[in-house]
């Protein structure tokens, strides 16, 4: 067994030791028959608590567990679980239940923009709950406050930062005070200190929630801070796991280039095709 093989069955043994609140066993997936297999018998556990990320190129198939844990798209093979339930055999009322305890940050935060802060924070609970405006207005501005926006309750998305959408996403996707919080991509654009500021936020809602997040991204510091277990995936299947302590020591050639961005490795900087003596002739 190699170094890379014995981390990653040593972290296995840690995470399946754990409560899962989501589990992914022997998923197949594809867009339509016949098409490129995105994802192939991938086994993914996420523990309850815990801020767990998923990583890898462009394309590798990311954004996809997300959309099969939310139940956007089904497995074509395997079981796709959460609390126990499989969300591939749910009805459109299980699913539309399960997804009331899941909470959702998008790229970019996609706020409404004809709605305020306020009603993009309420959107939730006047959707899916039928407390009373009074609890309603305390309930969004408990939320606001906890990522620092109580004050700009009455504005606009049109009026506020990037960085602050982001955070005014994430006082909606906890509204409902979700068991499961997913984030795609949720550093995507930011400066470094609403990077920061964002990162700090998910990793304290959280703890504080008691929840599970799963992050969908591409930025290795800031997710190196706060996760306590990462996934990568190439070409549709698990190529490494493990704590961020482990992944940093691995050897594996493909870790490493990822982790140092590198240009060359495993995964190519150029896409296959002819070489440049049968493009360009003798002259090459």
């Amino acid at each position: 067994m190699t170094q890379s093989e014995s981390i990653v069955a040593d972290s296995n043994r840690n995470v399946n030791t754990l409560n899962s609140i989501v589990s992914l066993k022997g998923v197949d997936f594809s867009y339509a028959p016949g098409e490129r297999t995105i994802l192939s018998g991938l086994n993914m556990e996420f523990p309850r608590g815990k801020v767990i990320a998923v990583m890898g190129g462009s394309g590798c198939g990311k954004t996809t567990v997300l959309r099969l844990i939310g139940g956007q798209v089904s497995a074509q093979k395997g079981q796709v679980l959460f609390e126990g339930q499989d969300v591939g055999a749910m009805n459109t009322s299980e699913l539309m239940s399960a997804r009331r305890r899941m909470g959702m940050l998008f790229q970019f935060g996609a706020l409404f923009t004809d709605m305020s802060v306020f009603e993009n924070v309420a959107f939730p609970l006047r959707e899916h709950t039928k407390v009373s405006e009074e609890t309603l207005r305390d309930l969004v501005l408990m939320k606001l406050n906890a990522v620092g926006l109580r004050g700009a309750r009455d504005l606009m998305p049109s009026q506020i930062s990037g960085g602050m959408a982001r955070r005014v996403a994430l006082a909606r996707a906890i509204a409902l005070d979700p068991p499961l919080i997913m984030y795609d991509e949720p550093f995507a654009g930011l400066d470094p200190i609403s990077l920061g500021i964002t990162a700090r936020l998910i990793k304290n809602m959280n703890q504080a929630l008691g929840a599970t997040s799963i992050l969908v991204t591409h930025d290795i510091p800031e997710t190196f801070e706060i996760a306590d277990y990462v996934y990568f995936i190439a070409n549709g299947k698990i190529a490494a796991e493990g704590t961020p302590d482990d992944l940093k020591a691995s050897s594996d050639p493909f870790v490493k280039q990822f982790v140092s961005a590198e240009p060359d490795g495993p995964v190519p900087f150029h896409y296959p095709g002819k070489t440049l003596a049968e493009d360009f002739g003798a002259s090459v």
